[in-house]
């Protein structure tokens, strides 16, 4: 399975971008999304930028990243998934039959 990480953009320029997730830094590739500000989230998918993320869906995914690790080594994960509590689960648009 792959997985996309979220990151914020230190320094970088159209090429590449150091990018940051806690105390791991990640040198990118920027050529899928261009050039982006210090302080953007990124979704870094395979050492390269594939998405520009709003910083509240970078924030859903790190808690969701988070709470998966959580969850394997057996520490409590329900808060990192608070968005998820207390709802039914919700096909995307595109996966949700036509009426």
């Amino acid at each position: 399975m792959c997985l996309g990480i979220p990151m914020t953009i230190i320094e970088g320029d159209a090429v590449s971008a150091l990018c940051a997730r806690g105390e791991e830094h990640r040198r990118v590739s920027m050529l899928l999304v261009g050039e982006q500000p210090v302080g953007t989230a990124v979704l870094v998918h395979i050492d390269s930028a594939v998405r520009v993320l709003e910083p509240e869906e970078a924030r859903l995914i790190g808690q969701a990243i988070d709470g998966l690790a959580a969850a394997l080594e057996g520490r409590d994960f329900e808060h990192l998934f608070a968005d998820l509590i207390d709802r039914e689960p919700e096909l995307p648009l595109h996966l949700r039959p036509t009426p």
